[in-house]
């Protein structure tokens, strides 16, 4: 289904500065896909995620789910931000924080929607941890709180945008391997902004290069690697290692374009 998610001709001004952040991006991702999204600082990646979460408005163009048009935030998707520690509630425990996903669903006894927030916490690996709070949890476990409340919602589609950025090289392995198993397992569609071109091949089917600002689609790049993919096995195939060049040259031009913009 190849568009489940449609942006199309996607633009958006900023007043302050009068230039465009985005101008006319057009792709599509298919239902149960897995995409990456890359591209220089500045190039208004998270203002592309802000937007299709519904949380921002364009300028001009669409973007549209299931075939109706994003105005506003939908049920059937979710956001996980790059900040974990400011998205979640210091002063709420693991499964308070949890339960906030599903605090204001209609139908169903309380007990029903704690017995599944259980469920997404123990999917997490945080299940001995639901009397926790968050300052007793290292940064890891807290974005896997983020995630868990996510899955709370039992989303479609799930928009992260550079959740693992703020965590250290080795919790940030388990959370892409984790990510991998949640996607496998319960069928999500996921759209990832990442700046990190290893962790865009390391997880996606297909990774979108935006240009320099004004962001549009500078290259998509298929990503033909078998699942499951493995840290050390995957990352040293010979089709990684050219993906990888060929995603360095890319970004390359575009940081060099950025600068030369800028100048």
């Amino acid at each position: 289904m190849s568009n489940y998610l449609e942006v199309d001709s996607l633009s958006k001004r900023f007043s302050a500065h009068h230039r465009y952040a985005l101008e006319r991006m057009s792709f599509a991702v298919g239902k149960g896909d897995f995409v990456a999204l890359i591209g220089p600082s500045g190039c208004g990646k998270s203002t592309l995620l802000h937007i299709t979460a519904g949380l921002s408005s364009p300028t001009s163009g669409s973007v549209r789910l299931k075939g109706k048009a994003v105005i506003n935030p939908r049920p059937d998707m979710m956001f996980v931000f790059q900040h974990y520690n400011k998205s979640i509630f210091p002063w709420k425990t693991v499964l308070d924080n949890v339960m906030l996903g599903v605090r204001y669903r209609s139908g169903g006894r309380r007990d029903e929607r704690e017995a599944m927030c259980r469920k997404q916490l123990e999917l997490v690996g945080l299940a001995q941890f639901v009397n926790y709070y968050p300052y007793q949890l290292s940064g890891g476990m807290q974005q896997r709180v983020a995630i868990a409340r996510a899955l709370a919602r039992r989303p479609e589609l799930l928009l992260m945008d550079e959740p693992f950025s703020a965590l250290d090289a080795m919790i940030r392995v388990e959370l892409q391997d984790l990510l991998l198993k949640l996607w496998h397992e319960i069928g999500l569609t996921i759209l990832f902004v990442t700046h990190d071109l290893d962790e865009a091949l390391y997880l996606a089917q297909r990774v979108i290069v935006m240009s320099a600002s004004p962001g549009t689609v500078a290259d998509v790049i298929d990503v033909p690697l078998p699942y499951p993919r493995d840290q050390v096995q995957t990352r040293s195939d010979p089709t990684y290692l050219h993906l990888r060049e060929h995603l360095y040259r890319l970004m390359v031009e575009q940081v060099t374009a950025s600068r030369a913009e800028a100048s």
